[in-house]
């Protein structure tokens, strides 16, 4: 694990896109901001252990049951894409 020292209103950079800002310091908390892409999700520690957990639960909870839905467009190469011909 990489520790470093910041001051606020000072920043650390992950790769090229990420920047992590020290917003506030008071007492032993710590106020952050994280400049990101959009597509790179950012979650506090403890929702991202809840959100793993969840998805683990689901995928041994067995396959998805679709027998109910009805597909809409062509299928293209089994995959259930709509391959634009609309014939």
């Amino acid at each position: 694990m990489l520790v470093l020292s910041r001051k606020t209103n000072q920043s650390i950079m992950i790769g090229d896109g990420i920047e992590i800002r020290i917003v506030d310091i008071k007492g032993d908390q710590v106020k952050i901001g994280i400049n990101a892409p959009k597509q790179v999700a950012v979650y506090r520690k403890e929702v991202y252990d809840e959100i793993k957990s969840q998805n683990i639960a689901a995928a041994q909870a067995g396959s998805l049951d679709l027998s109910g839905f009805t597909a809409l467009g062509k299928k293209k190469s089994g995959l259930g894409l709509d391959d634009g011909d609309e014939g």
